[in-house]
């Protein structure tokens, strides 16, 4: 695999700015330069200290989004302990945008020479660099475009990640990844989504059950609101958690609270 390139200039400005982050001024933008491509990502240091490794969260907008839609959801006061991490997208071709204007992810292997692939090992190094970080505390979570590439960025980088949550998705890259491992999943559906159909959602979920070896009957794990969450437990390869609700394709406001508690459940049980 082609290394990113992040030039020495970039990554120094980038390491000043989170490392001139506090409490009372949490945000910065920072930025990369992988290949001869700039990126961007919202990084939200922590605001409360911990005296393990530290989690991180990566949090894909879906396509047409930006990474302060995603600040604004609010994983940060969830998890203060957390490094969040919001990255902006790039203008992709997709479905319902064939001439590529708005921002997105790849979401097969080798799509845009694996640009955000790439953008993520850089990212993921930074903060490596910076905080005490195992693979145990790293975890993904997207919505809509950005949740079917955090289903092909936990299948090609399984070995850097503990859990994913994708929400509103499907998961067409899994299958451009050889020898992929399983990890625990959160997956999001709303009943009436009018572009990722619900149906289409459940049989990829049921898919994934049976790739990590999940029971086959599943039980009551948690229910914020109209979110109502079904955990199908693993004794190898984590457990996987379908959670429903009865609205459409739009990002539902718990969904956070339940994606952390997902994520703090499978802190530091990455084998």
């Amino acid at each position: 695999m082609k290394v990113a390139n992040v030039t020495a200039i970039t990554l120094v400005t980038l390491l000043l700015l989170v490392l001139s982050a506090v409490a009372d001024e949490p945000t910065q933008v920072a930025e990369w330069t992988v290949g001869t491509v700039k990126r961007e990502a919202v990084v939200i240091p922590p605001t409360k200290k911990t005296d393990g490794p530290v989690p991180v969260v990566f949090v894909f907008h879906g396509h047409g989004g930006s990474m302060k839609k995603m600040e604004k959801l609010g994983f940060q006061k969830l998890w203060p302990e957390a490094v969040i991490v919001c990255p902006q997208g790039l203008p992709t071709v997709s479905g319902r945008d064939p001439e590529g204007k708005r921002s997105g992810w790849q979401q097969k292997i080798g799509n845009n020479d694996d640009r955000d692939l790439k953008f993520v090992d850089a990212m993921l190094k930074t903060v490596r660099d910076k905080y005490k970080v195992d693979d145990g505390h790293v975890f993904a979570t997207g919505h809509s475009n950005g949740g079917g590439f955090t289903y092909l960025l936990g299948a090609a980088r399984s070995k850097q990640f503990a859990a994913l949550a994708p929400s509103a998705s499907g998961a067409s890259g899994l299958r451009t990844v050889k020898d992929r491992k399983p990890l625990p999943v959160l997956h999001i559906a709303g009943e009436k989504d009018e572009i990722v159909p619900f149906a289409n959602q459940q049989k990829m979920v049921e898919t994934i059950r049976k790739f990590n070896g999940c029971e086959a009957d599943g039980k009551q794990w948690a229910k914020v609101g109209d979110l109502s969450g079904t955990i199908y437990p693993s004794n190898d390869g984590g457990p996987v958690v379908f959670v429903e609700h009865p609205g459409t394709h739009k990002y539902p406001d718990n969904a956070p609270t339940l994606i952390v508690r997902f994520f703090k459940e499978q802190v530091g049980k990455k084998k």
